[in-house]
């Protein structure tokens, strides 16, 4: 064969040779990948050892074993609420508030209708009786609980004011007190054609929940403060607004006083009665 030629052989063969390698490579990575235990060269493992190290030494194995059984010992504490014990059941005898503690001043979950069953744990602080309601022990006025279910016709009080629920609607009873209560239902009774009332919100006289307001103006309006003024002893009433005017039991022998200015009709009480009980 002739120089070029030769060197023209040795180019053609030189692919061919390059591909019988790269195949053979492939190849043996594949039959590698089958074994179940890959030989790889002591050099390898070297490697691979020297660059992955010891994923904990002993002093970091004893502190991860200290945080595991303190995350344990956490894990047991467990708190339970321990439910209350009914020592029996009472009635209420007015639209009862269930407070969360036993304070005026605690918040009123809700308002149970008179006459009823609640169950009580015979528990007392002060004037409050502890109740359980909704599976949880709450806080009610004790003076309101009966052991005997009211009858019917025991919705009119001794002083002469209907204690029977508002035909206008309860709801303001909510966050009322026991003593605001008994005033809205008598006021309610006594005026029929009045409808709308306001209760408690988070301002002035009404943030303790013993003021209401009873939304009416003009003649009706004072029929209702003197009739509230005149019964301001047997209601238990602390103060009576109306129509820019004030009376307050501390003063009640100064009959009705004048009020500043406060700036429009609501603010001056002018388009409703403004009631606060002790």
């Amino acid at each position: 064969m002739e120089p070029k030629e030769r060197r023209r052989a040795t180019k053609l063969a030189l692919p061919a040779l390059a591909a019988t390698v790269v195949t053979s490579s492939v190849v043996g990575v594949a039959v590698l990948g089958g074994v179940d235990t890959p030989a790889v060269s002591s050099a390898g493992a070297d490697i691979g050892a020297a660059r992955s190290g010891p994923l904990l030494d002993a002093d970091g194995r004893e502190r991860l074993a200290d945080r595991m059984q303190s995350v344990s010992r956490s894990a047991k504490r467990v708190t339970i609420e321990e439910k209350p014990v009914a020592d029996g059941h009472k009635f209420s005898t007015v639209a009862l508030n269930i407070r969360k503690s036993p304070s005026q001043d605690a918040q009123t979950l809700t308002t149970i209708d008179p006459a009823t069953k609640i169950p009580v744990t015979g528990t007392v602080e002060g004037d409050w009786a502890e109740v359980i309601w909704d599976k949880r022990a709450y806080w009610v006025s004790a003076e309101y609980l009966a052991k005997k279910k009211p009858e019917p016709e025991d919705t009119v009080s001794v002083g002469g004011f209907s204690s029977a629920p508002c035909a206008a609607g309860s709801s303001i009873e909510g966050g009322i007190t026991a003593n605001a209560v008994r005033v809205f239902r008598a006021v309610c009774a006594e005026f029929p054609q009045i409808t709308t009332y306001g209760g408690w919100r988070a301002d002035g006289e009404h943030s303790d929940g013993r003021a209401i307001d009873i939304m009416v103006s003009g003649d009706l309006g004072w029929q209702v403060a003197d009739y509230l003024r005149a019964n301001s002893s047997a209601l238990g009433l602390y103060d009576i607004i109306f129509s820019q005017r004030i009376w307050t039991a501390q003063r009640s022998s100064e009959g009705w006083r004048y009020m500043e200015d406060r700036g429009s009709t609501t603010a001056n009480h002018y388009d409703h009665v403004h009631v606060k009980a002790f």
